[in-house]
């Protein structure tokens, strides 16, 4: 069975030319935040990929078909249409064959970008072991990718209402490879410390792409995560962020919220907690991880042999 898959004529030109290109996900569109802000928040990410000197590819999914990168009509349509479903890797395969809608989580996104030849890929925080996953086993699909496909993935850390020692732990276990961009400590998304130590910290995107080609050229080995700390200027106070945090997992708890559908809620019960404060720190720790990665993919385009 062919796969049902549209490249965008830019992004087809580029995978041809060996330029360097970026994956982004399009559930910050569809799932993250209200019209028009989301729309401008995607576009804005990907201007900050070109100023990078690399080609954006925001992926998604349109009537059964896999997107590789939105046409801006297409970007207006995820942006607004009230029927978008939120896709996991274990999802693709029934969207695709019931011909259905769907923006790309962390790990589809990294599924379908591993698939079209996209080695790197941005976005806000990977999900990860949530809170009192020892009683519900919920462990982000997320994780398992990084296990298995090849793509390097920057992120402001894990989503701080996760629990981040477990998420580390449960990375070693799988050995992906956890590196702090310019911080031996691992961020915890809204803010720039979390207390863990990252495994490893490299200051310059130079040695991430020779850690990417090395890492690579290993048998079985799958994906690198590339922790990279909020802005100093946007970062929350740890402590005011917490107490929204758990504040939203009460509310979630009581109103019996699980399952895909808990993240979404935590986050947009955070941003009411905080005024709007978290919502405006995601935005700007997803722009300056699709600035490391467009630097990024420009490092590790020049490192590829001819």
């Amino acid at each position: 069975m062919p796969l049902p898959i549209d490249i965008l004529p830019e992004i087809a030109e580029s995978l041809h030319t060996r330029q360097p290109i970026v994956a982004l996900e399009s559930t910050i569109v569809a799932h993250g935040m209200p019209y028009p802000q989301n729309l401008e928040t995607a576009r804005q990410l990907e201007q900050t990929v070109r100023d990078g000197g690399a080609i954006p590819a925001t992926l998604a999914i349109q009537a059964g078909r896999i997107k590789i990168g939105l046409s801006p009509d297409e970007m207006e349509w995820l942006a607004q249409s009230p029927t978008i479903e939120k896709a996991s890797r274990r999802d693709l395969g029934v969207i695709l064959a019931e011909q259905k809608h769907a923006a790309t989580t962390v790990s589809a996104t990294m599924m379908l970008a591993s698939m079209a030849g996209i080695r790197i890929f941005a976005t806000g925080g990977i999900g990860g072991v949530h809170r009192g996953a020892q009683h519900t086993f919920d462990i982000s699909a997320d994780l398992q990718e990084l296990a298995r496909t090849q793509v390097a993935v920057i992120s402001a850390g894990a989503k701080a209402i996760l629990d981040l020692a477990l998420t580390l732990e449960y990375l070693e276990t799988h050995g992906v490879p956890v590196i702090g961009y310019g911080t031996t400590e691992f961020p915890a998304f809204y803010t720039r410390s979390s207390g863990l130590k990252a495994p490893a910290t490299v200051a310059d995107t130079d040695t991430l792409a020779a850690i990417m080609h090395a890492h690579w050229s290993l048998p079985h080995s799958g994906g690198i995560l590339i922790a990279n700390p909020i802005p100093a200027a946007y970062s929350l106070d740890p402590a005011y962020i917490e107490a929204a945090i758990l504040e939203a997992l009460q509310t979630a708890d009581a109103q019996g919220i699980h399952g895909k559908a808990l993240t979404p809620h935590l986050l947009a019960e955070i941003t009411r907690q905080t005024e709007g404060k978290s919502l405006f720190s995601n935005i700007q720790l997803a722009k300056n991880n699709a600035q490391l990665a467009a630097s990024l993919a420009v490092a590790y385009q020049q490192q590829e042999p001819l």
